[in-house]
């Protein structure tokens, strides 16, 4: 039996059972022992599973298909957002093209912005206000406004977002998985996310700790495709897949 097979067949009984030992996976595949502990070596180093003392178990992605809305979220992990936000700020340079995405992560970045020879694009009718109330240069596309995230979506922003080559963009995410990559629960808020993400020189994705291990209905981005800044990060497999900014504490300076 190939490789791939073989992994194919570990990831499915793994995901169905959540959990299997060496010897049922020898029987299973009808290889021997050493050859299963060399695949599970393999795909726990991918972080496709978690190697254990006889076995494996599923990797704790918690599925999600729901969505808080922006009020709530402005509550949450605040003092790490503001953590993030200030670091993110720090690298727009003059003349940069700068994409922010809409969400309460990406909204404490534009408290730290103090650049004001870039350009900003923002899907975020909040954070434009913000910008604009700091005069700074900044533009909208155009569609409809979804309520819950203050954001705006449908196809006319996906195609105003088409003609831009962005220096820099800075993206929210509501899930961060190895397999899965960076994930949102809306449709119509991937598919603009995703325009923008991929015209973008260098993607940032901003996102606090409980991000990780989470999935969301719909990709927007790879793992390996932007670099992640977050705070305490727990889960150090993260590093094989991306560059990974973690902001220290001491990093945020209390000059607002």
């Amino acid at each position: 039996m190939l490789t791939e097979e073989r992994f194919n067949i570990i990831l499915k009984t793994v995901e169905s059972k959540k959990a299997v030992t060496v010897q049922e996976l020898t029987e299973l595949l009808g290889s021997s022992e050493s050859t299963v502990r060399r695949d599970l070596t393999a795909l726990h180093e991918m972080g496709l599973i978690n190697k254990v003392h006889g076995g494996a178990t599923a990797v704790d992605n918690s599925y999600t298909t729901s969505e808080d809305d922006v009020a709530y979220k402005h509550g949450q992990y605040s003092e790490e957002k503001k953590r993030i936000g200030q670091y993110a700020a720090s690298l727009i340079k003059k003349g940069d093209f700068v994409f922010i995405d809409a969400g309460t992560t990406t909204e404490a970045l534009i408290d730290y912005i103090s650049e004001k020879e870039a350009t900003y694009v923002t899907d975020g009718l909040g954070h434009a206000n913000k910008l604009l109330k700091k005069g700074y240069k900044v533009f909208i596309p155009g569609g409809h406004l979804r309520i819950s995230t203050e954001a705006m979506v449908g196809e006319e922003t996906v195609e105003a977002l088409r003609k831009y080559n962005f220096t820099l963009g800075f993206f929210g995410t509501n899930g961060i998985s190895p397999t899965a990559g960076y994930t949102t629960p809306d449709v119509h808020e991937a598919m603009v996310k995703k325009e923008a993400f991929e015209n973008c020189r260098d993607a940032y994705i901003l996102s606090d700790p409980s991000k990780f291990n989470k999935i969301s209905s719909v990709t927007f981005g790879d793992i390996g495709s932007a670099t992640i800044i977050t705070t305490d990060l727990q889960d150090h497999k993260y590093l094989k897949f991306t560059e990974i900014m973690e902001v220290d504490r001491n990093d945020l300076h209390s000059d607002l």
